[in-house]
């Protein structure tokens, strides 16, 4: 739930009912006290928009922008969770099926696999060529050395990615 925005619809509402109020009540009283004058009432209007309207329109309008910046983020990492459950359940996952399951292009799919590398929350293979996402763990690449993809023998030199020589996939191993 993104209370974020739900508080800025609520903050705009409140803020245009104190307006539409303030407004019937500075009528009714230019209409029914003789000893209101328009000036009077206009500047009570003026000042109910300057003090109450603004402030709350304005924070309601903040708090709604930032409402939709979190849902994207929140929509992220949903996209995100998604890509590492279904990886380490399958343990072999097509780039193509993440696509169809998230909705998504094959280019974004890259970016949040790529972007999931940068958090070092995958530990795995991935084939670009192919289009194949592998599931292993760190330990499990530095012990036996193997390519998931093809398994040539891979030489554990960089930092966190290393191509391997015979097929291309990249292997992404946590650094701690």
């Amino acid at each position: 739930m993104n209370t974020g925005r739900i508080a800025g619809i609520i903050l705009i509402v409140i803020s245009s009912l104190i307006f539409v109020a303030a407004g019937v009540l500075f009528a009714a009283q230019l209409a029914t006290e003789e000893t209101a004058t328009v000036g009077g009432q206009v500047l009570g209007m003026v000042m109910v928009f300057i003090c109450l309207v603004i402030p709350l329109s304005s924070v309601g309008v903040y708090l709604l922008i930032r409402g939709r910046a979190e849902e994207q983020r929140l929509k992220r990492a949903r996209k995100e969770r998604t890509i590492l459950n279904m990886v380490l359940t399958q343990g072999k996952v097509n780039l193509s099926e993440v696509a169809l399951e998230l909705d998504a292009s094959r280019d974004e799919v890259e970016e949040l696999v790529r972007d999931l590398v940068g958090k070092n929350l995958f530990t795995g293979a991935i084939n670009w060529n192919d289009g194949i996402l592998y599931s292993k763990e760190a330990s499990a690449l530095k012990a036996d050395r193997k390519c998931p993809n093809c398994g040539g023998e891979l030489e554990l030199a960089g930092k966190g990615v290393i191509q391997c020589p015979w097929c291309g996939a990249e292997v992404f191993i946590h650094t701690d």
